[in-house]
């Protein structure tokens, strides 16, 4: 039980946090969430001219306003709560289970109302910031991600709109491009076709009854066979089917 010169400090405490938390949010036009949009606390007129990273920057900052604020808000409401229980007589007492507070907590939140036990703060958050679903990789979260099928995702669609140009520079990637156009993750990929061999390679539905279509991606993939010493991409070709062309060349160089 609070003694009366124990509550008359900590009223004291609350109404200098309520006093200094109401000027801070009306000096700062409520982190400055008074003007309309964002462009107004800059002195813009529109987006028309900025670059995509200042818009992202003034995005953040506008970000991070409406979170101080909505933080601040609530410390202020909660000065509130705590100088009504004051009032009513019920301050210093648990919410839930009625039991006297610890002075040694409300020595360092004169604004709880609640014991250590009963403190609605003990669950820490699982919601994450609605940003997360679109900065993380595109793969890995659809029905067909971890499945044997070829199916138009998301980094699909993706790279089909990253072809019209983006803010980023060969300098940004990890790999080596050789034209802006191409600035952008995994540009390398064939379009239309998965392996590359498939550029020039025709089967039924069943993959049956290959045919191979002369082309300059044809003669390239050749090349890189013959350099590489192997029938295919993804591995010798058994003895059985190798030794008949082994052989054949074989009598062409005698």
């Amino acid at each position: 039980m609070l003694t009366p010169e124990q509550l008359s400090t900590f009223r004291s405490q609350l109404i200098n946090a309520k006093e200094d938390i109401e000027r801070r949010l009306q000096e700062n036009d409520n982190f400055d969430l008074d003007n309309g949009h964002y462009h107004e606390s800059m002195g813009e007129l529109s987006s028309y001219d900025n670059h995509p990273a200042d818009e992202g920057s003034a995005l953040y900052e506008r970000e991070k306003d409406l979170a101080l604020n909505d933080h601040t808000s609530r410390e202020l409401k909660d000065v509130y709560i705590a100088l009504e229980k004051i009032d009513d007589g019920s301050y210093g007492r648990c919410e839930v289970c009625g039991k006297d507070i610890p002075l040694e907590r409300l020595e360092v939140l004169p604004t709880t109302t609640y014991c250590k036990e009963h403190s609605p703060d003990q669950v820490v958050s699982h919601n994450r910031p609605i940003e997360e679903g679109v900065l993380i990789p595109d793969y890995g979260k659809f029905e067909f991600d971890d499945k044997d099928v070829e199916a138009y995702d998301a980094e699909d669609s993706w790279q089909d709109v990253a072809r019209y140009g983006t803010s980023e520079t060969p300098s940004d990637l990890n790999e080596n491009v050789d034209h802006y156009n191409d600035a952008y993750v995994e540009s390398h990929d064939p379009v239309g076709y998965v392996e590359d061999y498939e550029n020039f390679a025709a089967t039924d539905i069943y993959g049956n009854e290959m045919k191979i279509y002369p082309s300059k991606q044809h003669q390239k993939y050749e090349e890189e066979l013959d350099e590489a010493g192997t029938m295919t991409i993804f591995g010798d070709l058994p003895a059985y089917e190798k030794d008949p062309y082994t052989e054949e060349e074989a009598e062409d160089r005698r």
